[in-house]
């Protein structure tokens, strides 16, 4: 499908992405007190079809969603259950700040993927971008970088998951609408979990039933930020401007679970935001070859 290119339009759509997801990290801490990831990721994915619903009725009815590229559909979404079951369950072990920042070497597949096989341009204000963001990742998380855990490594494959998952959802932008790329996100991965889902299955407190509907609506309109901003901008431009949710999570932990909050994660913070701006630095133009 076709779309002007905008950084501007990619930055606003980033911005709805970064504050789902971020209200989504303090849910999934909160709901994995008492439930399964399976059974949460299960829900999500129902609960979405109900909020998709109006959405799909107003562009036309499931008509619209009409996909000759169905088989990327279901690889994508494979990807992305697993790595996001694997965040889930890392929120369980690890503090939410340092689930995010390892997540964020995330951008070293997705840059290579999209170079790879998207035919992306990597540009020297993109690497540094990247450079500058995976810097900040690592200050934030110093302090405990002698210490690998299993937290760390399921953040970490999670992370080369979500790469994966983020270049094929760029691929899928050239003929796929975003209101069809996240209906067949919620259908690959209710079907994917629904067996497993039935085997652990529990009743959570109504406390905790709060905090799924929170993960269903940041989980489901996210992913339609993510994808619309994709629409926009090159996966190597978007990306980057994720790194903003690394500091934001960590003040998160912070404020509500007393996790750390020092002068690491304040440098982290101002490298990640320097090379976002980086980032948004218009390309020099292709100068024109002589007639």
């Amino acid at each position: 499908m076709s779309t002007t290119p905008s950084k501007m339009m990619a930055a606003l759509w980033m911005a709805g992405w970064l504050s789902l997801m971020l209200v989504m990290a303090v849910a999934g801490r909160e709901t994995t007190r008492e439930l399964n990831v399976f059974q949460i990721m299960e829900v999500r994915s129902l609960a979405g079809f109900v909020l998709l619903s109006p959405i799909i009725y107003r562009a036309g009815g499931l008509k619209a969603l009409k996909t000759s590229r169905l088989p990327q559909h279901v690889a994508r979404n494979l990807v992305h259950y697993i790595a996001q079951l694997g965040w889930f369950f890392a929120l369980t072990l690890i503090p939410i700040g340092q689930v995010v920042a390892i997540e964020f070497t995330m951008p070293i597949w997705t840059a290579l993927l999209a170079a790879s096989f998207l035919s992306e341009r990597m540009t020297p204000w993109k690497i540094a971008a990247i450079v500058l963001g995976l810097v900040g990742v690592i200050v934030i998380v110093r302090p405990a970088a002698g210490e690998i855990n299993p937290g760390q490594l399921i953040a970490l494959g999670a992370a080369m998951g979500f790469g994966v998952s983020m270049a094929q959802v760029k691929s899928l932008t050239r003929t796929e609408s975003a209101l069809s790329i996240l209906f067949w996100m919620l259908v690959v991965q209710s079907v994917a979990g629904f067996v497993p889902t039935l085997f652990v299955w529990t009743w959570p407190s109504l406390y905790v039933w709060a905090w799924v509907g929170v993960i269903a609506v940041c989980g489901t309109f996210s992913h339609y930020c993510l994808a619309s901003a994709m629409r926009y901008a090159d996966a190597t431009i978007v990306v980057p401007m994720d790194f903003l949710r690394v500091p934001l999570t960590a003040t998160a932990g912070w404020l509500l679970y007393s996790e750390q909050l020092d002068a690491w994660t304040v440098l982290g913070a101002v490298l990640i935001l320097f090379g976002n701006l980086l980032n948004l630095k218009p390309a020099s133009p292709v100068p024109a070859r002589a007639p």
